[in-house]
């Protein structure tokens, strides 16, 4: 009987992959296009990915890809602020409540403190993060937003053969909450349904007899949406979920973050393998 091997492909994203110089994109008002917050090795992650894909093709029972989808303007972007002297707060900048209320740092819309102010200290609170300042990255229309061209081929090629529509999955939009999860982010706003739990690919998810887990960052939205799916879809489930470990990579200085991402995975029943490791299942699945 032919099982259900589910691919979800996390935020493939030119902006997020550290491409050479083939693959980059001339502009037309002039420069060429570069990704903003290029990971080291993401660009053999979506070769490998498309790979996988190309070769397991008819194994493959669903795609589900997410995209990181900003707004210029967001909280994580430093369009947003302003440090003590007026002057633009640089990427890599760790926000925290307390330097907001000293006026270390302030939202250039001066009437958005009460908001801001509320947004870190609920997001504190949780103890997950701290508000990072971000290059602006995965700009809605941009080219950093587009899907890596090798992974996008593969999924397209897996979509012709009429296996299937995949599955894209949006999270981001809404500039007052981060969303590194593809299923919740950071601090659900109850007026936008889109920060909220992702109920259906939670559903989808759980329908699968075997969930294949890879993209960028390891160290980040990898690792936030595994732990929301981990927390959602039923301790039943939790061994088909795969982390495809040399599909992924971590955000340079955050490796120790992913590690310890990876053991925690692994004390839940997470399984962690090789894009080589997950290539006979599929092809085996391709012959029931």
């Amino acid at each position: 009987m032919r099982r259900n091997l589910h691919l979800l492909v996390i935020d493939p994203q030119n902006d997020f992959c550290d491409l050479p110089e083939s693959y980059l994109a001339p502009r037309p008002l002039g420069g060429i296009e570069a990704p903003a917050l290029p990971v080291a090795g993401a660009h053999a992650d979506m070769l490998r990915i498309a790979e996988l894909v190309n070769r397991g093709r008819q194994g493959l029972s669903g795609i589900s890809v997410t995209l990181d989808t900003h707004q210029r303007v967001d909280i994580a972007h430093p369009t947003f602020w302003f440090d003590a002297q007026g002057a633009t707060v640089p990427p890599f900048t760790e926000i925290s409540a307390a330097d907001v209320r000293a006026g270390t740092y302030a939202p250039r819309n001066k009437d958005a403190l009460p908001r801001t102010l509320a947004y870190l200290d609920t997001l504190e609170a949780s103890g997950r993060y701290r508000l990072m300042v971000w290059p602006v990255h995965c700009e809605i229309g941009s080219w950093g937003h587009n899907i890596h061209a090798d992974v996008r081929a593969a999924c397209n090629g897996w979509q012709d053969a009429g296996l299937g529509v995949v599955n894209m999955v949006a999270k981001g939009s809404n500039p007052w909450t981060e969303h590194y999860s593809a299923v919740l982010a950071e601090v659900p706003d109850r007026d936008d349904p889109a920060t909220q739990l992702n109920q259906g690919l939670i559903d989808t998810l759980a329908r699968a007899d075997r969930v294949y887990i890879c993209g960028e960052a390891s160290s980040h939205c990898v690792k936030a949406t595994t732990e929301h799916i981990a927390a959602n879809i039923g301790a039943e489930n939790l061994s088909k979920l795969v982390l495809l470990t040399d599909c992924m990579s971590p955000v340079g200085g955050y490796d120790a973050q992913y590690q310890g991402f990876v053991r925690a995975m692994l004390a839940l029943g997470v399984r962690t393998a090789g894009a080589a490791d997950a290539l006979p299942e599929l092809l085996s699945n391709a012959q029931r």
